[in-house]
């Protein structure tokens, strides 16, 4: 029977998500935004380090309802990438909460390592509006590459 109290997620700073995922050849890294998102705003790119970014979507798009089937989808591409439950996996999202939602889901699903990426791939809202300015992946100068 699954578990749904409260789980304690860690917080990793985005520059400290990238040194994990340098040092740690099984650490992964999963993007769970939506297609949408991938496709336009862009992608963690990994391949300088011999990775690539698991893309699973938390939510679908565009209704924003939560992929019921996410778990499962997840966890079947960590054990085709060779991942096990004892794996560090990192998961990020645009500014941090739906990465942080995915991180619990996967823990509760068994998983030991679950780490959210603080700031996500774009962080928040700058003084004009915008992302990816203030904080997040793309403001770190991380590689990242356009869908």
């Amino acid at each position: 029977m699954q578990s749904f109290e409260n789980v304690h997620i860690e917080d990793v700073p985005v520059e400290e998500a990238w040194a994990r995922l340098s040092k740690d050849e099984s650490a992964v890294l999963i993007d769970v935004r939506t297609r949408a998102e991938w496709t336009f705003v862009g992608l963690p790119d990994l391949s300088g380090i011999g990775k690539r970014v698991l893309t699973v979507e938390w939510q679908t798009y565009p209704e924003s309802d939560v992929n019921a089937g996410f778990a499962e989808r997840l966890t079947q591409a960590l054990d085709a990438a060779g991942a096990t439950k004892d794996t560090e996996l990192l998961f990020i999202c645009r500014s941090g909460a739906r990465s942080r939602m995915a991180a619990e889901a996967m823990t509760r699903a068994g998983f030991r390592q679950c780490r959210n990426v603080a700031d996500g791939f774009e962080g928040p809202l700058d003084a004009d509006r915008h992302r990816g300015q203030v904080a997040g992946w793309k403001a770190a100068g991380l590689a990242w590459v356009q869908g």
